[in-house]
């Protein structure tokens, strides 16, 4: 018999952040092909996920400059105007959490996928990070989902069964490595979805 939710674990960018690479590069360039085709072939999300697994972003950026030196100044814009990522807090997501803080029956934790150089300024500009009692950063931990080492390492250090936390991500990779380790997940897909979601496990009313 499933075992009653204790614990709620949130990925937070796209889910509590609204992060995207686009709200910078819009600025950049003409049009939304050559930006697409930028992010897709030169600043991919793969590129960006070794920096959120501990690499520097100074080391990924000078070798992706090497790759494409015709693309450096857009390059060195990812990190260098990395701040102009940043579209604000989710606010329906934001009234969820603080929802879920204030009826006190749960313990809210962080599970995320961030360089630990650029973490600290989301930290230090959205109050709703704070709300947490716990942030499990890949950067500083040099490890990241889906490894299933990384969810380990938040229900080991906070002392959580797996068999009673709820993880909430937007990426299905993520989902569903949580769900192989044995914990309930929400694919994340807006605010309004993931309130329908936590209402059906009788989490919210």
């Amino acid at each position: 018999m499933r075992q009653t939710i204790s614990t709620i674990i949130f990925d937070l960018g796209a889910v509590l952040i609204d992060w995207n690479p686009r709200h910078l590069y819009r600025k950049i360039f003409s049009s939304e092909e050559e930006m697409e085709a930028f992010l897709r072939d030169v600043c991919t999300s793969d590129w960006n996920e070794v920096q959120d697994e501990g690499r520097s972003l100074e080391e990924g950026t000078n070798l992706l400059i090497k790759s494409f030196p015709q693309h450096e100044t857009n390059i060195r814009a990812y990190y260098g105007r990395w701040e102009e990522m940043l579209g604000g807090e989710i606010e329906g997501t934001k009234n969820i959490l603080q929802q879920l803080k204030e009826s006190g029956q749960y313990k809210l934790y962080a599970l995320t996928n961030w360089s630990n150089e650029t973490f600290p300024i989301a930290w230090a500009i959205y109050p709703s990070l704070h709300w947490f009692d716990g942030i499990v950063v890949s950067g500083k931990e040099k490890i990241r989902k889906p490894d299933h080492a990384f969810y380990q390492l938040l229900l080991n250090r906070y002392q959580v069964p797996a068999a009673q936390a709820l993880f909430i991500d937007d990426n299905i990779r993520n989902v569903i490595a949580a769900r192989e380790f044995g914990i309930d997940s929400i694919l994340f897909e807006n605010s309004h979805q993931l309130k329908n979601e936590l209402e059906k496990r009788s989490i919210i009313v």
